[in-house]
């Protein structure tokens, strides 16, 4: 018996694709272009200039250097 339910970041992209508009692959592309910024920055940017929440704009930036090999 397997749970599929996504976890950790991946859990929240449904709700961000919904509620912002835009597939996950144009909020990854935003946080490349910040490299080589820090989490936390990459997460202000996220927040500040497109307005994502925090946990949304967290998942993003977590997963996406995750993905990289940065973190």
């Amino acid at each position: 018996m397997s749970d599929a339910a996504p976890k950790g970041p991946v859990s929240y992209f449904p709700s961000i694709e919904k509620k912002y508009g835009e597939p996950i692959a144009h909020w990854q592309q935003i946080v490349r272009s910040g490299y080589p910024a820090k989490h936390m920055e990459l997460v202000t940017l996220l927040k500040n200039e497109h307005g994502l929440g925090h946990g949304h704009a967290n998942a993003i930036v977590a997963y996406t250097l995750a993905s990289d090999g940065l973190k």
